[in-house]
C-alpha cells in the first residue's frame, strides 16, 4: 500500500501536465544542499566555506569576464536560493501564477515563456554589467527565478487582467493590481541592492507582455519547440464503455468536443479570457476537468 501511494504521488506530481512541481523541487533540493554545506562548517566538521563557494559558483556574475569562467551559471542561477523566505515566496508565486497560466494556455508555452524570460533577463544583466554606474551595487551577482516569474505574471495579467483573486482582509482584487504591485515591489527591492538586476526585471516583464501580445496576434514563438504532432492544447479523452462505467456512465453529449475547445483557445489567444461567452467558459471548464 505504501509503495502504491508513493507511486501515485510521483505520477500525480511529476508526470502530470504541469512542469511546476519539477522546477520547485530542484530549487528546494539545491537550497537544502547548500545549507547542509553551511551547517557542516557551523558545527566544525569542516573549515572550508563550501556554502560560499557554491553560491559564487552557481550565481550569475555581474562581470562578463567572470561569467566567461563559469558559463554554466546561465543554467544554474534561476534554481539557486539562499534565503528561506524568498524561496517560499517565489515558489508560491510560481505555483499560483504558473497554474493560472496553464488554465488558458499549454505546457509548451509556459516553459518557453519561463525559460526564455530567464535567458533574456540574464543577457540583459550581463550587458548592463559593463556600465560603470551599475557596477557599484551591493550584490555583484544574480540568482533566483524572478525573471521567469515576472514574465509569467505580466503575460497572465495581459491574458485575464480582470480576473479576481480573493485576498485576506482585502476581498476580491483584480489580477492586474496584484501583478502591478508584485512587479513594482520586485523592481524596488532589486534597485536597492542590485541596479542591473532591477532593470533586467523590468525588461523581463516587458518580454512577458510582448510574448502574450504576439500570441494574441497569432504568432506563437513557442511553436519553434513544438513536436511534430497534431496540435492539442487541451487533451480530451474519449472514453470507451468500460471507462464510462467506471466514471459514472457520462453521456457523450456531456463531453466537450475537441474542435470546439481548439476554437475557444484560439479565441482566448486573440481576445483574452474575457471575450468568451458563458457557454464557452463552461465548455472550457468541463474540458479541464476531463483531463483529471
Amino acid at each position: 500500500m505504501k509503495q502504491s501511494s508513493l507511486k501515485t504521488f510521483w505520477q500525480n506530481t511529476y508526470k502530470g501536465a504541469s512542469p511546476i512541481p519539477v522546477i520547485i523541487t530542484i530549487q528546494v533540493l539545491l537550497f537544502v544542499l547548500i545549507h547542509i554545506f553551511d551547517l557542516l562548517r557551523e558545527v566544525g566538521l569542516t573549515q572550508t566555506p563550501y556554502y560560499d563557494y557554491s553560491v559564487s559558483f552557481l550565481s550569475l556574475p555581474l562581470s562578463f569576464d567572470k561569467f566567461l569562467t563559469q558559463p554554466w551559471s546561465l543554467l544554474t542561477f534561476p534554481f539557486l536560493y539562499t534565503g528561506i523566505f524568498q524561496l517560499l515566496f517565489d515558489c508560491l508565486w510560481l505555483f499560483w501564477i504558473g497554474n493560472t497560466f496553464l488554465v488558458f494556455l499549454n505546457k509548451r508555452q509556459m516553459l518557453y515563456l519561463y525559460f526564455s524570460a530567464i535567458m533574456v533577463g540574464a543577457v540583459t544583466f550581463l550587458l548592463l554589467g559593463g556600465i560603470p554606474a551599475l557596477q557599484r551595487s551591493v550584490q555583484q551577482s544574480f540568482h533566483t527565478s524572478t525573471f521567469g516569474i515576472v514574465a509569467l505574471v505580466a503575460a497572465t495579467t495581459m491574458l485575464v487582467p480582470k480576473m479576481e483573486v480573493r485576498l485576506f482582509l482585502f476581498g476580491n482584487v483584480q489580477l492586474r493590481y496584484i501583478a502591478f504591485f508584485y512587479i513594482a515591489l520586485s523592481i524596488i527591492f532589486y534597485a536597492l541592492v542590485n541596479k542591473a538586476g532591477a532593470i533586467a526585471v523590468l525588461v523581463t516583464a516587458a518580454w512577458g507582455a510582448l510574448y502574450l501580445n504576439q500570441l494574441q496576434a497569432g504568432r506563437d514563438f513557442s511553436q519553434l519547440f513544438q513536436r511534430k504532432q497534431k496540435r492539442s492544447k487541451l487533451r480530451v479523452v474519449h472514453h470507451n464503455k468500460q471507462t464510462n462505467t467506471a466514471r459514472g456512465n457520462r453521456h457523450p453529449s456531456d463531453m466537450p468536443n475537441q474542435v470546439e475547445i481548439d476554437e475557444i483557445l484560439d479565441k482566448i489567444s486573440i481576445g483574452g479570457y474575457e471575450s468568451l461567452t458563458s457557454h464557452e467558459k463552461e465548455v472550457l471548464f468541463k474540458a479541464s476537468k476531463s483531463e483529471s
